[in-house]
Order: C-alpha cells, then sequence, then structure tokens
C-alpha cells in the first residue's frame, strides 16, 4: 500500500507512532473495520524494534514479527500512514478532534524501485542515526534494509548541493524530486492513541561512567545494533577504538537509572537486554568473559527467570552485586570499573576491554511535549492515561516502560478503548 495522499473522513482513528505498539493499535482497530490513519515521524515504520538483533520473549528477529504486520497493513485499506510527518496541533473533544499534520518532504517519490543509483551517485556521507552515529551513510539512503516504506531518502542536508542534483540526474525512474515541499494536511478523528515511544537516556550525562570519554564504553542500544546483521559491523561485536574482538565485557545495570540525579525508575527491560547482551558475546567469543554488575537483576515472569538461571548457570558470565562508582582509563584502550561487592564489601577494580552501559529508556514526550493540551503526564514523561474520560490514550513506552510483548498487550487493550471512544459518538 502507498502512503495517504488523501484527507480522511470524520470518525476515523489517529495513531501517532508507528513503532511496534502504534502498528498493533492500529492493526487491531482496522482489523474490526475502524479507518486508521499512522503518523511516524522517521521515513520508515517499526521504531525501536526494527533496531534490535532479537526481541524477547522468543529472541525473535525484528523481521519475524514487523514484517507480518507491514504484510497486513499492505493488505488492508482502513489503514493509511504518513511518514516523515509530525503533528502540529489538537483541537477539539473526545468523538471530534481537529489535527493539524506537516509532512516534510522525502525528496523522493513513489517511483522508487530501491535500485540505490541515487546512492551510488552521492558523494556526501553524513552520520548514520539508525546505527546511533557509529558509522556513516549517504546523502541519499534507505533507512535500512527491511524498511517500509521501501523507498529512498534525500537528506536535506544535501539540499542545495551538487550531490543532491547528481541524485536526481542518476536515478533512471524519475523517483528525486527536489522541488518537493513540506505541506500541512487536516485530519478529523474520533480519538487518537499516542504510541510515541521511547528514546535512550543520554549517556554522556552520566559524568561518571566515562561515555564519550573512553570509546570502548557503549550503551545498550549500541551493542544491539553492533551486533545486528545489518548493523555498522555486520553483526559482528568489536570494540569501536580498534576494530577488535573483545576479549571481556562489563555491563553497568542501572546506568542513569533509579537514581534520583537521572531517572529516578526503574526501565523494566535494561536487566533482561544485558542477559541476552550476554549470549550474544558468549556465542561469538566462546573465551570471552563477561562480568555484570547490578543493584538487583530483575527478570520479570516465568519466562525471563528460566532465561536468566540459563545465563547464570554460564561459568564465564560473572554476577557482581555492587553499582559501579566510576568507570576508568585502564590503558591500551582497556576501561576500568570501580565498585563495591555488596556481598562481601570488598572494593572491586575490574579491568575490561569493552563496557556496556545499560542505559534506561525515557518517554519521548519528556523532551519534545506533544501538541494536545489535555494530556497529563508523570514527573518523568509519561503519559497518564484518563480511561473515563476518553478520546485521547497512550501505549507502549509513552505509558510505561515495557518491554515488545507488554507494549503489544498494551496496544490491543488500548485500541479498544480508541473504539470504545468511537462507539460513544
Amino acid at each position: 500500500m502507498s502512503e495517504a495522499q488523501g484527507a480522511p473522513f470524520s470518525g476515523s482513528i489517529l495513531v501517532v507512532g508507528g513503532g511496534i505498539s502504534g502498528l498493533t493499535t492500529a492493526l487491531e482497530a482496522a482489523e474490526v473495520g475502524y479507518e486508521v490513519f499512522i503518523v511516524e515521524k522517521n521515513p520508515y515504520l517499526g521504531g525501536r524494534v526494527a533496531q534490535l538483533k532479537q526481541y524477547f520473549p522468543k529472541l525473535c528477529p525484528p523481521t519475524c514479527g514487523l514484517e507480518i504486520n507491514f504484510r497486513r497493513i499492505k493488505d488492508n485499506p482502513r489503514i493509511k500512514f504518513f511518514t516523515l510527518a509530525d503533528v502540529e496541533k489538537v483541537d477539539g473533544s473526545p468523538g471530534n478532534y481537529n489535527v493539524s499534520i506537516k509532512l516534510n518532504p522525502r525528496y523522493v517519490n513513489e517511483n522508487c524501485t530501491c535500485c540505490g543509483a541515487c546512492a551510488d551517485a552521492c558523494q556526501t556521507e553524513i552520520s548514520n542515526e539508525f546505527n546511533f552515529g557509529m558509522d556513516k551513510t549517504k546523502g541519499a539512503f534507505l533507512p535500512h534494509e527491511m524498511a517500509f516504506p521501501n523507498r529512498y531518502v534525500i537528506s536535506s542536508k544535501i539540499m542545495g548541493t551538487e550531490d543532491a542534483q547528481r541524485c536526481k540526474e542518476a536515478c533512471p525512474y524519475d523517483a528525486v524530486d527536489l522541488e518537493m515541499q513540506a505541506k500541512t494536511m487536516d485530519l478529523n478523528v474520533g480519538a487518537i492513541v499516542w504510541a510515541t515511544g521511547w528514546e535512550p537516556y543520554d549517556a554522556s550525562k552520566i559524568d561518571n561512567l566515562g561515555f564519550g570519554q573512553y570509546p570502548n564504553i557503549v550503551t545498550n542500544m549500541m551493542l544491539e545494533r553492533l551486533a545486528a546483521p545489518n548493523g555498522p559491523t555486520k553483526g559482528q561485536i568489536l570494540r569501536p577504538s580498534d576494530n577488535q574482538a573483545p576479549k571481556s565485557v562489563a555491563f553497568v545495570q542501572c546506568a542513569g537509572s533509579r537514581d534520583e540525579n537521572h531517572l529516578p525508575y526503574c526501565s523494566y527491560i535494561c536487566c533482561m537486554a544485558s542477559l541476552k547482551h550476554a549470549t550474544y558475546i558468549r556465542e561469538q567469543y566462546p573465551d570471552a568473559k563477561v562480568y555484570i554488575f547490578y543493584i538487583d537483576m530483575r527478570a520479570p515472569g516465568y519466562r525471563y527467570e528460566r532465561f536468566y538461571e540459563k545465563v547464570k548457570a554460564d561459568e564465564n558470565v560473572v554476577f557482581i552485586k555492587g553499582k559501579v562508582a566510576a568507570v576508568e582509563d585502564g590503558g591500551n584502550g582497556q576501561v576500568t570499573l570501580v565498585a563495591e561487592d555488596a556481598v562481601s564489601g570488598e572494593k572491586l577494580h575490574q579491568t575490561v576491554d569493552m563496557a556496556v552501559l545499560a542505559t534506561g529508556m525515557q518517554p519521548t514526550a519528556v523532551n519534545a511535549k506533544l501538541p494536545a493540551a489535555d494530556l497529563n503526564y508523570t514527573e518523568d514523561g509519561f503519559i497518564i492515561n484518563d480511561l473515563d474520560k476518553g478520546g485521547m490514550f497512550a501505549t507502549g513506552c509513552a505509558n510505561r516502560p515495557a518491554d515488545v510483548m507488554m507494549s503489544n498487550q498494551n496496544a490491543t487493550g488500548i485500541a479498544l478503548k480508541a473504539i470504545q471512544t468511537m462507539m460513544k459518538r
């Protein structure tokens, strides 16, 4: 299905955010007969799940869930979606919202066949945001291999340059349109679901943990991209400083989380993510040592508890109950973690080839308040649902920290709440 061009009729449901929560909400509502519009700020659907190597509970690759959902979207005429789009204003009340949406130019139209000629012609390289800046991409790029819609993007950073003209001239399908302009469109909808997702906490704000000071300190999401087959190293977990295989890796749990100076809450998924990352490392490097420094190890549910026990049984994975006080230069590209063992009381200095900070998740809305006056937030930026009032709801990590499974369950329930609003009209 192509991206929507026209304006909708009144009585539709708007889903803001095209990650796994937004996709689930949209599909659940559309497949019982409701018209749904998805607005996504990125040039592709799939959100954070698209950046993962594997996700719980079955350790599936993102293609496992996303491809099925993309097929369902293609096959469902009740769903229209807009990428590179932002909600600018929301007016109205439950059952009757007027929403102003800005459509930003992609500079590539629907003629695109993903041949890659524009990227081949482009000489400018820009930071690859999909890989958290760990590599470069061309100024004309496909966001990632399974991007949906499967269409290139011309970066606004090369507009007005000779490179942009090269891209246009190289395209054999007349798909590059350098005259595209931003447009505004208005939707009238009966309910709005905010599935605006999460972003990793900025590890550079945690001064004592060395991120940004030493190249071989990465975040959990950066490690996820390093392990992913379509990541900057094609799935090889390598030290950023020299592209060498690490012989030892340490994980710093609650990096900024459960800390009144940063994120006062538990982000729910960080412990399980680090356990998963430990398996990535052990599978690639059978002799590598892994150290996990933690405050409390949280494995929410029987399935996760079994996974924890499996990792714990690995003699090359060492669990240390103790909060890391500092990460320092260990010489020769190594880093040294300073911590106190909460069990023995002993002060530890553990030197490793690479350290991973298990940073927490922040709701996207904490740094960019949403353009709707009726929304209420927690002190940490999560949207509080008023289920009695109805009309507007938050799902997934816009509402609270959650993993993929919990996000899907929550999204299904919120789809029903949006439908109930429609039925009260």
